[in-house]
């Protein structure tokens, strides 16, 4: 097919990022800091067919702990349950994380299974240590991996590992692109204890995105030792609070896993619960919200960020399952692709989320994040005169703050998607092409 669709597609898998919006480019770090003990890469193997990065790769020179996150899709791809059967027999001893892109490996039978486990075999050979990797595959459902291939690739990316930000953390990220636009990675460092522990990570996702357990992929690596069943916990409070805070279209993949490996070489340790295990929950936390939210401003044909902040309600969860029925909603999401403030349709979505809600108390803002003033939409249950040329010229923002305030308790949350676009429509319906 020639068309201005297929040149378009070209540069979404294009590892050049000259084409992208200004806003687009200050998101791919030039540089980073990364933890001790870590070494990454990526590289070409032959499962996507035009020469871009499809296999990453990411070694601990020791043991660390680890803990994932894992879709409850009823379709889980073979390496979901080849990585929980790798952690249900080891969370302590692993050391690495070996991912392709390009085919999902899912709803693949008994061949995908062993596919699966020949590339953690692969990895568990190289580093010398036995069910000591974890596995994930992003890209077509329903096909067979070219495992010969993925082999190779896996050895080749071995000899290729590197510590360095544009040698090994950049294809790395690189290496998980599908329909991304741009690698999603970030580093940082923080003190724990008289420690300074280094923290890194890599998120891929651009559609097929709606938390449930987990969405996506991605990984975050860390020179602190986190003991296993408190790593799990952290992994998991940290996962409610960003990868299962966010949605570009409602759809959950099967393949979903956030994974998280803690190695210790930084000398911090934490074993127990109190303060330093806070600070680290806290930190990962936001680390991962971060990532998350990467995954949001690279939605498929996405022109907008959009936050959705329910305050007010009566607990956490309701509060998050408030917003994220309003970010599925197609009708809110198409009106703000055309800058429509038609904030009916974000009543009407709360109106029919399951949350218990008193339609006389709700009130709906539109916070600019310039820091002017919030443009007041419906205060407590009241519709407002609606300035539409305010509102337009909000709606024109690359980034926008929906608030929601229930006025029923002291819960709050916030959950990031974006809007749907002709272009959405355009990449997924030829997604196998």
């Amino acid at each position: 097919m020639n068309s201005a669709y297929n040149q378009t597609r070209r540069r979404l898998y294009s590892t050049s990022y000259s084409h992208l919006t200004a806003s687009k480019q200050a998101l791919i770090p030039t540089k980073g800091v990364y933890p001790a003990g870590f070494r990454a890469g990526g590289v070409h193997c032959g499962v996507k067919k035009n020469g871009n990065k499809d296999v990453a790769l990411i070694i601990s020179d020791r043991p660390c702990s680890g803990a994932a996150v894992f879709t409850t899709n009823a379709f889980k791809a073979a390496p979901v349950l080849v990585s929980q059967a790798t952690l249900a027999e080891n969370s302590n001893a692993l050391f690495g994380v070996v991912t392709n892109s390009g085919c999902a490996n899912a709803v693949t039978g008994q061949q995908g299974l062993e596919n699966a486990k020949r590339m953690r075999n692969t990895v568990d050979e190289l580093v010398n240590h036995k069910r000591a990797t974890l596995v994930m595959s992003t890209g077509v459902i329903g096909q067979q991996l070219p495992i010969e291939k993925i082999e190779a690739g896996i050895r080749d990316a071995y000899t290729k590992l590197s510590d360095q930000h544009n040698d090994g953390w950049m294809k790395c990220a690189e290496a998980f692109m599908t329909t991304d636009t741009f690698p999603k990675l970030r580093s940082g460092q923080f003190e724990l204890d008289g420690k300074t522990v280094t923290m890194a990570g890599v998120s891929k996702g651009a559609g097929m995105i709606h938390p449930n357990m987990a969405t996506l992929l991605g990984f975050m690596v860390t020179d602190a030792y986190v003991e296993p069943s408190l790593l799990k916990k952290a992994l998991k409070y940290a996962t409610d609070r960003s990868f299962n805070s966010i949605s570009i279209d409602g759809d959950m993949s099967t393949n979903d896993t956030i994974a998280c490996l803690a190695n210790g070489a930084s000398g911090a340790k934490i074993d127990s619960e109190g303060p330093a295990y806070e600070k680290f929950r806290d930190q990962l936390t936001a680390f991962a919200i971060d990532l998350a939210q990467l995954v949001v401003r690279d939605g498929e044909g996405a022109t907008k960020f959009v936050t959705i902040h329910v305050k007010g309600a009566k607990s956490f969860e309701d509060a998050k399952q408030a917003a994220s029925h309003i970010s599925t909603s197609m009708l809110t999401k198409t009106a703000l692709y055309g800058q429509d403030a038609n904030w009916g349709r974000i009543c009407a979505s709360l109106g029919h989320s399951g949350v218990p809600v008193d339609a006389g108390k709700v009130s709906v803002n539109f916070v600019p994040v310039d820091g002017s003033e919030p443009l007041k939409l419906m205060i407590t249950g009241e519709p407002e005169v609606v300035d539409e040329a305010r509102a337009s010229e909000i709606l024109k923002a690359e980034d926008l703050i929906i608030e929601v305030d229930l006025n029923l308790g002291q819960s709050e949350t916030k959950f990031w998607t974006c809007d749907l676009s002709h272009e959405y429509v355009t990449i997924n319906g030829d997604y196998r092409s």
